[in-house]
């Protein structure tokens, strides 16, 4: 062996896993907007579409999204009038938000985006804008079962 090179090491190399790829994605649901998105008299019984949104995400943690598959964590948050709906389902978790949604969504993603993939599915362009800041990728409501 000529001088200039070392023997190869006997020590082991460990990679660490990227932080977002940690865990079990986690899909929040903007609970206002997809349950606006669709013209079906929401806004006569806001808290009974947030029950109806919340049992059709019943199935989204076994299922996964298009492009996200399952096992996934969903988490509802919910504001307003529809704040307090139940919790429901298993696999659904539904978080009030005591003033905007928006605001609620944002502090989960600080929470998490950093250690885990997040998605937050909204058509809301302005919150799309402040989660993807924060390493959050978006899904608009068509993502989701409704």
């Amino acid at each position: 062996m000529p001088a200039s090179q070392d023997p190869p090491s006997l020590t082991p190399v460990l990679h660490e896993p990227e932080p977002a790829e940690q865990g079990v994605p986690l899909v929040i649901v903007d609970g206002a907007n997809v349950v606006g998105s669709v013209p079906d008299g929401w806004w006569r019984d806001r808290a009974g579409a947030a029950v109806r949104l919340r049992d059709s995400l019943a199935a989204v943690p076994a299922t996964g999204l298009p492009g996200l598959p399952a096992p996934v964590e969903v988490v509802l948050v919910v504001e307003g009038r529809a704040r307090d709906i139940p919790q429901g389902p298993p696999g659904v978790r539904v978080e009030r938000a005591p003033g905007s949604g928006d605001d609620k969504i944002v502090d989960l993603v600080r929470e998490t985006a950093a250690t885990r993939t997040t998605v937050v599915v909204t058509a809301d362009r302005g919150l799309r804008l402040r989660v993807v800041a924060l390493g959050a990728q978006c899904r608009g409501p068509s993502a989701v079962p409704r």
